[in-house]
Parts: C-alpha cells; sequence; structure tokens
C-alpha cells in the first residue's frame, strides 16, 4: 500500500509518515501544482541472513595442555 502526500503534507505530518512506513507502506511525496513525484520513502530492504559456523566441520585447532603465551608474545611486540 502506498500514500501519496504533498511536500506541505509530509511536512506537516511527518510522523504520521514514518509510522506508515514502519509498518511497511511506502509514502510519495510530490512536488508543484502537477504534484510531480520527487521521493518515495519506504521501509528498509530485509538484510540477507547471515550463516554462522560456515567452517563447521571444515577446520579443526587444538591446543596442548602446557601451551602458554605471555602478554609479549600474543601482542606480537
Amino acid at each position: 500500500m502506498s500514500t501519496t502526500l504533498t511536500i506541505g503534507e509530509f511536512k506537516a505530518r511527518l510522523p504520521e509518515a514514518l509510522a506508515l512506513v514502519g509498518q511497511g507502506h511506502s509514502v510519495v511525496v510530490t512536488y508543484g501544482r502537477t504534484k510531480r513525484p520527487v521521493a518515495v520513502l519506504g521501509p528498509p530492504p530485509a538484510l540477507p541472513q547471515r550463516k554462522l559456523g560456515l567452517l563447521a566441520g571444515k577446520a579443526t585447532a587444538r591446543v596442548g595442555k602446557d601451551w602458554k603465551l605471555n602478554p609479549e608474545e600474543l601482542l606480537g611486540a
């Protein structure tokens, strides 16, 4: 669903317009006597789902019980 507002209406009803966008609607902002569309405000695109553990089962690491690292070695100093 989309709502059309002139620039003046958009300025006066900004909180309402943002609430509509928050509900998933679009707001078209028009300008001038011809009400030419100049902007469309809509919800952000959905972010892609990131897989966790892409390397699960593909890599291993083992650290011995007697392994020690002092702060200088850790920081590469």
